[in-house]
Formats: structure tokens, sequence, C-alpha cells
């Protein structure tokens, strides 16, 4: 069955689409350049058709790949990268200021090779500068043809209300999974009242839902989950029983506990697009399968039961790190 396209912002994508992160780092080490080309090529013959990247994923070096694997297929897919977080002699900052979004503009569009960037974001929310001017200068880039959409990530619904009576936001990106349910506090409402395309990264739980079960003790250097509270026990083990009701109701359904878990995602509207992540083709081609499933509505609802918010040990992220979000929060976290 071919899955109905979805829309962000005037274009149609899959309703699943690519998170090139794992690519360059987050959970493990950088894949091989080769095999990094190859995989990224083998995703647009798939029929994946909107990939997500940023200017800090592996220091600039994840915009290489694509403009590298996909030059000559620039109208194959969607290009969403993201600024903001940026880089200097190898170390991450933090700026939202006009200059320097146009300063990282500029840059993707070259290591990308490309002309113009389908969906630009504001990778997080800069403390020190006003979201109105962050947004001002995105709407430049967007009049000067270098950008066709501006996009928000991991801010607050007040955060996207503001940004959008400056220019219209096309898509929204956050966390969002059946084990980390926050953006429905607000985001996912004003999303739906704006028109805005709510876009989930981590989908499938940060490989929580995968067939093959994650060991907090074995998460190699530099793997984020050692960070996160959800992750680490005591919690992990806490939260076991849910992936054990997950993969039941999978085995029931014929699918993966991934596939389950990504069209539960699918299944909270129309306006949703998710961009699970992987290096691994097996799941690549599973991930992009789960737009065709559909979840009956008993189960939906027993799903939303089983992972309600509260029901979830240890919050999804550390203190540090979500002080460097708007997002909301539980008053249980």
């Amino acid at each position: 069955m071919t899955a109905i396209k979805r829309k962000i912002g005037t274009l149609e994508v899959h309703p699943v689409g690519l998170g090139c992160m794992n690519l360059s780092h987050a959970y493990g080490p950088a894949q091989k350049h080769d095999d990094a080309i190859a995989f990224l090529r083998k995703a647009i013959d798939m029929g994946y058709d909107f990939l997500d990247t940023a200017t800090i994923y592996g220091m600039g070096g994840n915009e290489k790949l694509i403009g590298e694997a996909l030059k000559g297929r620039r109208g194959d897919f969607v290009l969403a990268s993201k600024c903001v977080i940026g880089f200097k002699d190898g170390k991450r900052f933090l700026d939202a200021s006009p200059g320097t979004i146009r300063s990282a503009c500029e840059a993707s569009l070259e290591r990308l090779q490309t002309d113009v960037i389908d969906l630009y974001y504001m990778h997080r929310p800069d403390p020190n500068v006003p979201v109105e001017e962050s947004v001002g200068a995105l709407a430049d880039l967007v009049e000067q043809g270098k950008i066709r959409m501006i996009g928000l990530s991991e801010v607050s619904a007040d955060t996207i209300r503001r940004a959008h009576s400056v220019h219209p936001i096309s898509a929204v990106q956050s966390e969002y999974s059946l084990m980390t349910r926050n953006p429905e506090i607000a985001v996912l409402d004003v999303c739906r009242e704006l028109g805005v395309t709510f876009v989930p990264f981590s989908p499938v739980g940060r490989g929580f839902f995968a067939d093959e079960p994650l060991d907090p003790n074995g998460y190699k250097e530099g793997d984020l989950r050692r960070t996160f509270p959800r992750f680490t026990d005591p919690h992990f083990s806490a939260n076991l029983g849910l992936l054990e009701k997950a993969r039941q109701h999978a085995s029931g359904l014929g699918c993966t506990i991934a596939q389950l878990a990504l069209a539960w995602t699918l299944a909270r509207n129309e306006g949703v697009v998710p961009i699970p992540g992987t290096t691994n083709p097996k799941h690549l081609e599973d991930n992009f399968n789960a737009a065709s499933i559909v979840l009956p509505a008993e189960l939906l609802a027993t799903l939303d039961d089983e992972f309600a918010p509260e029901a979830i040990s240890g919050p999804r992220y550390s203190e540090p790190a979500q002080a460097t979000v708007t997002t909301e929060r539980f008053s249980f976290e």
C-alpha cells in the first residue's frame, strides 16, 4: 500500500523522514565515509524524500555527507538543516543573532552543495536573543531565496506563537514518542491551531523500541544515552515492563516494535512527520514501511493508557540539558 504524503508548508513528503544525525555521532562512532554515502543513496532509492541534518552534526560533516552523496539528486528530496548551535575550532556554541544565522546559512549551503535549504530550523532557543530577532533574520533568508521555510526546534508553545507573529513557521521539531509525550502539554495544540507541521525526533524512543534490546552497560563512548535519566538505571530497568507490553502488541500486529511506535506517532494527526534515525539498512526499510501500518482504534487507546506520561520512570533530560530548551514539562518530572 502506498502511503499518502503529508505536507510541510507547501511541500509534500512521505510520512516518515530520515534523521541523519546518527551517521555522524550521538549513539556511537561515526559511520565510515563510504558506508554513510551508500546508506544515504539507498535511502533515496527506497523512497525517503525528507532528510534532516544540522550544522552541528559531525561539526558540519553530516551536511557534507549529504551534499556529496546526493549531488545531482537535489530534486528528489526535501532538505532540512539547522542553525544557532554552531562550532568554531572544534567547540560548540549557541548564537541566534541575525549575523550569525546569516553566516551559518551560507556555510551550510556550501557544505550541502545546494542553492537553497527547504526547511531551516533554529536548533535551540537562545536566551540572549529575542526569538523575534532571529526569525526576522530567517525571514530575510526566505526573501533572498536561500531558504524556503522556517522551523523551530525544542521550544515552548509560547515561543512558537511569538515566532509565528513575525513570519509563518512551517515546522516545529521536538522529541515525541510513546516514551516522551511532553508535546501533548501544549505544543501539538498550537501546531494544529497555526497549521504548523510537527516533526518528532527520536520517535523510536532513542532505540528503546528496537527489537534488539538496549543494554545500559553496553553504551559506546560518546553515546548520548549515558546522560539521559531514562536510559540509565534505576529508570531504565523500571521501564522494561512497558517495552514488553509493546513487544506483545507488535507481535499481535505482525510488525516490529519500532514500527508499532512509529505507527502510533503517525496516528496522532496528519500534521505529524517523524524522522527516525538509524544506520541499520534493515531498520531503514522497516521505518519507511511503518507508514503503511494502521493501528486499530482500540489498540491506540490501549497504548495511550499503558504509556501515559506518569507511567514512565525518569525525566527525558538531565537538568543541565533541560536548561537548554524551553519545552514544557509535566509536573511530576
